[in-house]
């Protein structure tokens, strides 16, 4: 009886996932996003799926790259000043 019930849950459960959603996941485990039943689902389907697999293993890279380079943003100052010259120097090579 209990072997039966087991079927029947495993059987309610969707295991896999189609790619789409699958590089939607990696993406949301990248920002700490996913759920628990996500990233298992996720960790099945790049079992089997190498595509995916190469997805989340550049995602990755990308993801350290972006971390280790220190990238400064610019102040809302210096965007409009740089702004302000680019549409000067338009002008001037336009005439």
């Amino acid at each position: 009886m209990l072997k039966r019930k087991l079927v029947l849950i495993m059987s309610n459960i969707r295991f896999m996932i189609p790619c789409e959603e699958a590089n939607h996941v990696c993406d949301k485990t990248q920002y700490k996003n996913a759920s628990l039943k996500e990233k298992i689902l996720l960790n099945l389907h790049l079992i089997f799926c190498r595509a995916c697999r190469k997805y989340s293993s550049n995602n990755a890279k990308l993801t350290k790259t972006i971390k280790k380079a220190e990238v400064e943003c610019l102040d809302k100052k210096c965007k409009e000043a740089m702004r302000e010259d680019f549409n000067q120097a338009l002008k001037e090579v336009s005439n």
